[in-house]
């Protein structure tokens, strides 16, 4: 049975040892998201998906100059992206570090002129060593191919961590817009119920009103007065949330556009069966299966036996005794093999737990492909909706204006009370308050669809 000799048994050992296992190709895994291995559908199901292929640069769509200097701001100094570039840099290192298993590894010890401790042979000398560790099982491979795996996902949440951050900076610009614009909204009624207390205190006067039109006025001006009050705060907040995610003091004191930009025309939604190549955070979901599909098979090459070759050369000398061989330097070269015998079934459990962990890590994937899926339609029907209900919020603010002046006129001559126009009052400032947030709505989802896309906000390079 051992007839063979080293040399050829050594080349069949190495020759096994390089069908090692490679884990599931992307078209595997895109074909384990829907049940029964179905495909993704041909075309979005939702409304208002533009043809054609999904882009970068989404970003300049909004021509908002003072928008791209905010994200390029937050691309800066926002600390959770620099934690998540850290953590790149981790893996890299942990790159390198794994890499270096696969090469031979060398030593040297010397030691010359006087006594350590209570050492008293006065040995004088070097040893110079070396080990290579013969990947006959993959062992080494897996383990270095994880940590890459690793690595590319962490790149993978990089990028989508700068894309998140880019989309959140647009979105919370957006709205402190949106904020700008109903304080205005705001004020103006402020000054339009001051205007109508004062008509009904000039029409008690002259014995046209009553004190109930007065101050029930009053109490109208006083709710408006609140409203203005509480939309301030809200802007404020909004302001600072905004400077921290730029990486600035929380001060409130961040200027923004006295209205919303034009919104750019409808975005490319290319294929779904596309988006599980493109967006980051699937990417790298699919980087760490590969990572714990690597780590599961190193652990099985962990209970097999290792293989090392070693070599070594000394010079060493004493004053105190005769070395036994006096030929200096000594030279030698040999081999070793570590089996693991008993240890308890800790290397089985290892490789228990690794197969567990590449369950939820394909578990993970298939909830973040879907996420990513349910993301792009939810983006898509909402815009849709949002384009008719702007349309409908639009007749709805000017019919709410025609009616609050008629009530005004009516008033003036004494044939309408003050009741009818208070009512009309607060439908005209609601009717502005929805139009404008619905604006603003519109313009959050479309970054959405982008973000949900994978389309980057940068150009494509």
């Amino acid at each position: 049975m051992f007839a063979a000799s080293p040399g050829r048994l050594l080349a069949v050992v190495l020759l096994a040892g390089c069908a090692s296992k490679m884990p599931p190709t992307s078209e595997e895994m895109h074909g384990q998201v829907l049940p029964d291995g179905a495909p993704p559908p041909t075309q979005w199901t939702a409304n208002g998906a533009a043809a054609g292929d999904v882009e970068g640069g989404w970003l300049s769509t909004f021509a908002d100059a003072d928008l791209d200097a905010l994200v390029a701001e937050a691309i800066a100094h926002n600390s959770d992206l620099q934690a998540a570039a850290a953590r790149v840099e981790q893996a890299a290192g942990y790159v390198k570090a794994a890499g270096g298993t696969l090469y031979p590894s060398l030593d040297f010890f010397g030691r010359y002129g006087g006594k350590l401790g209570g050492d008293t042979s006065g040995l004088e000398g070097g040893i110079l060593s070396s080990t290579w560790e013969l990947d006959v099982w993959g062992r080494v491979r897996y383990s270095v191919r994880g940590v890459k795996a690793q690595y590319v996902a962490s790149e993978s949440d990089y990028a989508y961590a700068r894309q998140s951050l880019a989309a959140m900076v647009a979105k919370s610009w957006f709205l402190a817009t949106e904020a700008t614009q109903q304080l205005q909204v705001a004020r103006e009624m402020v000054d339009a119920a001051t205007k109508l207390l004062d008509l009904a205190t000039s029409r008690q006067r002259i014995g046209a009103g009553t004190e109930l039109d007065v101050v029930t006025a009053r109490l109208n001006l006083d709710t408006y007065r609140d409203n203005l009050r509480q939309l301030e705060l809200s802007r404020e907040q909004s302001l600072r949330s905004l400077e921290l995610l730029v990486g600035r003091y929380p001060a409130a004191a961040l200027a923004t556009s006295p209205q919303l930009g034009a919104l750019p025309p409808s975005v490319p939604a290319g294929l779904p069966s596309e988006l599980l190549e493109r967006r980051p955070d699937v990417l790298a979901a699919e980087q760490r299966v590969a990572a714990a599909f690597n780590r599961t098979f190193e652990a099985k090459a962990a209970r097999l036996p290792r293989f090392a070759l070693t070599a070594s050369g000394s010079n060493l000398s004493s004053d105190l005794f005769v070395l036994k061989d006096r030929d200096n330097p000594i030279w030698s070269i040999g081999g070793s093999v570590f089996a693991p015998i008993f240890n308890a079934g800790q290397l089985k459990a290892k490789v228990e737990v690794s197969t567990a962990e590449q369950k939820e890590a394909m578990a993970h994937y298939v909830q973040t492909a879907l996420k990513a899926f349910g993301d792009v339609e939810n983006a898509l029907s909402s815009e849709f909706a949002l384009v008719e209900r702007e349309e409908i919020l639009t007749a709805t603010v000017s019919d709410a204006e025609r009616a609050l002046r008629l009530a005004e006129t009516r008033y003036r001559i004494g044939s309408g009370d003050l009741r009818q126009v208070e009512q009309q009052q607060l439908a005209y400032q609601s009717a502005r308050m929805n139009l404008l947030r619905i604006q603003s709505d519109r313009r959050v989802q479309r970054v959405n669809l982008h973000l949900a896309l994978g389309g980057d906000f940068a150009p494509s390079a």
